[in-house]
């Protein structure tokens, strides 16, 4: 025998899952207060749902890019976390981390995602100094070898054809690889 919600005790149910006894004036205007909470909490979930359809339906490439940035950079600042700076291998402070391009996202979107293109970097020689390329350039061979410098050197030239799938995919496979490192 299930509770009166209100009155707290047993009574025999009617209908299927009832909470209320429905006994008294009181125990039905509780009842109904129950029911238009019940519902409001249904309407608020189910606006939510349909506000984030709309917001995906609006959403352009460049925003999905954006995304895919910002997850990648995480991951990128987690993988290298305890190195110092890239540029001027100082070490780094958790709050002074910019993921650093060597090619820039401008002059090589294809690199953009390319994970030997990029590493941590203090604030002041990536935004200050602009990469501090020439720094920048010096450290990068003892980090991913001579060969995958080269390799790099020869894709920046390769155009980006990212379709709006391609970078959910990358948004994905950056999010899987930030939880397994933060596993670990």
């Amino acid at each position: 025998m299930p509770r009166c919600k209100y009155h707290k005790t047993k009574f025999e149910a009617k209908y299927f899952n009832q909470k209320y006894c429905l006994a008294d004036d009181e125990c039905i205007k509780a009842f109904n207060e129950f029911v238009k909470e019940e519902t409001k909490k249904k309407k608020a979930k189910q606006w939510q749902k349909e506000k984030k359809e709309i917001k995906e339906k609006l959403m352009t490439k460049g925003n999905y890019l954006e995304i895919a940035q910002k997850v990648f950079n995480t991951y990128i600042r987690l993988r290298d976390k305890g190195l110092p700076c890239i540029s001027c291998d100082k070490p780094l402070r958790e709050n002074d981390i910019n993921a650093s391009h060597f090619f820039s996202v401008g002059s090589s979107p294809n690199l953009r995602f390319n994970e030997d293109n990029v590493h941590n970097s203090c604030i002041r020689c990536n935004k200050e100094l602009h990469g501090n390329l020439l720094e920048y350039r010096i450290r990068l061979p003892k980090r991913i070898g001579l060969e995958c410098l080269e390799a790099l050197e020869q894709a920046r030239n390769t155009p980006a054809l990212y379709t709006i799938e391609d970078v959910k995919e990358i948004t994905k496979l950056y999010r899987d690889k930030t939880k397994k490192l933060k596993k670990d």
